[in-house]
């Protein structure tokens, strides 16, 4: 199933077992798939590809409105959102039994160590959709506060060979490793920013947890409608020049840019920029290096020409 829409159940299915409602959603969602199905009208709308995902949406909104949960109503909009739109029955009834099954254990949607293994990719789209979920609950100034939290976490762990080692560890259980990672964040954090990073732990991948991280600082920033610029500077950039950077990069993404920046000596000087698939390279250690291969490969070609002379001297 969608990677996506597995860590977006997993996330709503947390808050349904909290209110003892897994039982009733899943009942709910078999009701809804069976419906769809049932109606040809309804669904040849629903999987049709030729109609827009939002009128899909509006179409379920409209129908399902006061009649389920509103946490099955946003898995439903969710599963139109993520998957092709042949696809979208299938994974209503996919939804159904997975909260199903939740409701007859323990009420996790998927017990510690049962996250199916999957690429790189997929890992950390499945955190998204987790973490999708959780910024839907949450204010504005929460998930700017969670992006925050989360940078800093990560630029903790990439500081630290033995905390990336340990989290990186497969053989560690990922409760071991929730545990680090619980500790370290502490209770001065938020709540959701505590659930997002222990999902990291157990639905990304052990050794891209850093990436992985990162990739959940820019879903946080995208929430709140905004871009990160992720800026590595040889020295501290003070508010003035934050502002120039912010307000250029803002015309350049087209729209608001949060910056995370993170010293780095090795730079020497200048700045590293990095906006998305968006790289440019200002550092004095870059400069340096184009400036040796700049002298290193005439100085190469004058020693092949002179080789070649001396052998065509020597015929």
């Amino acid at each position: 199933m969608n990677p996506a829409l597995q860590g977006y159940l997993a996330a709503v299915g947390e808050t349904l077992a909290g209110r003892d409602g897994l039982a009733a959603a899943g009942a709910e969602l078999g009701e809804v798939a069976r419906l769809v199905e049932s109606s040809g009208p309804l669904t040849s709308v629903v999987d049709d590809a030729a109609v827009p995902r939002s009128v899909r949406r509006a179409v379920l909104d409209d129908l399902l409105a006061g009649k389920v949960g509103p946490e099955v109503l946003r898995l439903v909009d969710r599963a139109v959102t993520v998957l092709p739109a042949s696809e979208t029955i299938a994974g209503l009834y996919w939804l159904a039994r997975q909260v199903d099954e939740a409701a007859t254990r323990s009420g996790d949607i998927a017990p510690e160590d049962t996250e199916p293994v999957l690429g790189r990719m997929a890992s950390r789209q499945r955190v998204n959709g987790y973490a999708a979920a959780v910024f839907e609950e949450s204010s504005v100034g929460e998930i700017e506060e969670m992006e925050d939290q989360l940078f800093r976490f990560a630029r903790t762990v990439e500081a630290s060979r033995p905390l990336r080692r340990a989290l990186g560890d497969r053989d560690l259980p990922v409760r071991l490793r929730q545990q680090v990672v619980a500790e370290l964040l502490g209770t001065g954090t938020l709540e959701q920013t505590r659930r997002i990073a222990a999902y990291a732990v157990r639905g990304g991948r052990a050794r891209d947890i850093v990436a992985t991280l990162d990739a959940l600082v820019e879903a946080a920033a995208a929430a709140r409608g905004w871009r990160v610029a992720r800026i590595r500077s040889a020295s501290e950039v003070d508010g003035g020049r934050r502002d120039e950077l912010a307000d250029a990069l803002s015309r350049l993404a087209g729209g608001p840019v949060e910056l995370q920046v993170t010293v780095d000596p090795s730079l020497i000087g200048g700045v590293v920029v990095q906006v998305g698939d968006l790289l440019v390279d200002g550092s004095t250690r870059h400069r340096l290096d184009q400036l040796k291969d700049h002298l290193l490969v005439p100085e190469t070609g004058n020693r092949l020409t002179h080789r070649l002379t001396e052998g065509k001297g020597a015929n």
